[in-house]
């Protein structure tokens, strides 16, 4: 993804990340009264790590290849080192041209030494996981409250690979209004058969045809477990629009994606994506924008080759399947693992070579 820090919070919701790496970014960390390492804050999990590398860091030995005075990247480091602390960042490490902060596993220190630290004001009022067109804020993101000093805010999560299905904290604390265990194990149940189904059409996903892979509505992150016996990773895509904020849950899940808004651009470069799934995208979005536009926007970053699975009601799917043809896509409408009985069916798009020597 292409991003920016600006005004916006950055596409994620907080307590997302176990680490963040900046590379001779240039970015100006303590401009705007610490405004940017704030926003990196909310999107680090409790205990992650931050870590910089480059400018200013080992500025003794470093500062005239860079054309800085020693004073100058003195400084910039001293203010870093200074908010970092005012954020109850611990620095863990530092060696060569490479310093790591530690972000704290709970606030219960932070709030009480914020006046002797001279921290900034912690946030309130605000969604800290809404990140769609969200300004920042000049505040620390508060984390979820902890009885004892060694818990983790927000809970634990499982180590890799067994994070990936089990029961991700934003569930097992009811933070999620309506979401419980039961739905989640189901969900997880139902991609599994949905994944196996669409095997029959996609038989060479182990061989490593696909390797980029988009969900364009991704829910809980299912279809994207479901996935993990492959030699692929998926961009779990919620949209802004949708009733239920689920990516936290998905990051929980050690999967990645982002927020999207499928009326406009994604932020990727052209023909990034090797298959992108769509589950009831067009019926989200049917009186928001036109179809046309969200497949050109798929086609734009769909490789060569590319294939899609679009999946919804019939009367969608037809209505889907009549635009992609103006766009010259190798598609066919078929069956959902549900059988010929069930109201959804799939547009399956396959603009391969072998898929069109088979056509013809």
């Amino acid at each position: 993804m292409l991003g920016v820090l600006s005004i916006h919070r950055l596409p994620y919701p907080s307590r997302s990340f176990d680490m963040a790496h900046c590379a001779r970014c240039l970015v100006p960390w303590t401009a705007h009264d610490g405004l940017y390492l704030l926003e990196i804050d909310r999107v680090l999990r409790p205990g992650g790590y931050w870590v910089l590398s480059g400018p200013p860091i080992s500025w003794r030995s470093l500062y005239k290849g860079w054309g800085r005075t020693r004073e100058d990247l003195a400084a910039e480091q001293k203010a870093i080192e200074d908010l970092a602390k005012r954020l109850c960042w611990r620095k863990v490490a530092e060696k060569g041209t490479i310093a790591v902060w530690q972000k704290a596993t709970n606030h219960i220190h932070c709030a009480k030494k914020a006046k002797m630290l001279k921290s900034p004001s912690f946030c309130s009022g605000t969604d800290s996981d809404n990140a769609w067109y969200e300004k920042m804020e000049l505040c620390i993101t508060p984390l979820p409250k902890v009885e004892v000093i060694d818990d983790v805010a927000g809970g634990a999560v499982e180590k890799w690979p067994r994070r990936q299905n089990a029961v991700p904290p934003r569930i097992t604390t009811g933070s999620i209004e309506g979401m419980t265990v039961e739905i989640y194990n189901h969900d997880n149940m139902l991609w599994n058969k949905r994944v196996s189904h669409y095997g029959a059409y996609f038989n060479t996903l182990a061989q490593g045809n696909y390797r980029n892979i988009m969900d364009m509505n991704a829910g809980l992150g299912g279809f994207a477990a479901a996935l993990l016996k492959y030699p692929v990773w998926v961009m779990n895509v919620v949209p802004a629009v949708g009733t239920n904020n689920t990516l936290g849950i998905i990051y929980e899940r050690g999967l990645i994606g982002t927020y999207m808004d499928w009326c406009e651009a994604f932020s990727t470069y052209p023909r990034t994506y090797d298959l992108i799934h769509a589950n009831g995208i067009f019926s989200l979005y049917m009186d928001k924008c036109d179809i046309l536009d969200i497949l050109l926007e798929m086609d734009r970053i769909l490789r060569p080759e590319g294939a899609a699975i679009i999946r919804d009601h019939a009367d969608v799917i037809w209505k889907v399947e009549r635009a992609a043809e103006q766009l010259s896509w190798q598609s066919r409408i078929v069956n959902s693992e549900g059988g010929p009985f069930d109201p959804e069916k799939l547009l399956i798009v396959d603009n391969s070579v072998a898929a069109l020597v088979k056509q013809k």
